[in-house]
């Protein structure tokens, strides 16, 4: 074999090793992907004051808003249910003000429908309610400009932290 012939040889070979490597467990996952993924659990944790991994988010869209709701896995860690609650406390308090640095810190970027939400502000309510093993931020909002917002936060949020939660409206359950 001549030189070049390895060389183009050994293009192959690592191109297909590279590619074999850039997929995950799921098939469909680049090390990229992951990486970002860690990095927002990473960065939540520090910025939420709880572990990602002894709570469960969901993000929930609706009609007339959506919700945030995060709780701790064991009903007894009652830490976790303390730092949830002041944590979305917070959340319910910036967010009104227009304040979406959290997220922005969380997630490394700006997320879709932030500039929004924070020009239509006054059009849009959040308010905090404890559950059993932590809260819930109502979100809602009678203005379509705020609430297509507030549906492209939400959607991303699910993405972004793959809580697997659905990406269209919900019936409403209160």
């Amino acid at each position: 074999m001549n030189y070049r012939n390895a060389v183009v040889c050994c293009v192959v070979i690592l191109s297909a090793a590279s590619l074999g490597a850039a997929q995950s467990s799921s098939g469909n996952e680049s090390p990229t992907m992951s990486s970002h993924h860690t990095g927002v659990n990473q960065r939540g944790d520090r910025v939420m004051g709880f572990s990602h991994g002894k709570t469960t988010h969901h993000f929930r869209l609706f009609a007339d808003g959506g919700a945030i709701q995060v709780e701790a896995n064991d009903p007894q860690d009652k830490a976790s249910i303390d730092q949830i609650r002041t944590h979305l406390t917070h959340i319910a308090q910036m967010f009104a003000s227009g304040d979406f640095n959290a997220p922005m810190l969380i997630h490394d970027r700006v997320p879709p429908g932030v500039p929004t939400l924070q020009r239509l502000k006054d059009a849009v309510s959040y308010r905090f309610e404890k559950t059993e093993r932590g809260g819930v931020v109502h979100i809602a909002t009678q203005n379509k400009e705020a609430l297509e917002a507030v549906h492209d936060f939400l959607r991303f949020q699910i993405t972004d932290h793959q809580t697997g939660d659905p990406l269209q409206i919900e019936e409403l359950k209160r």
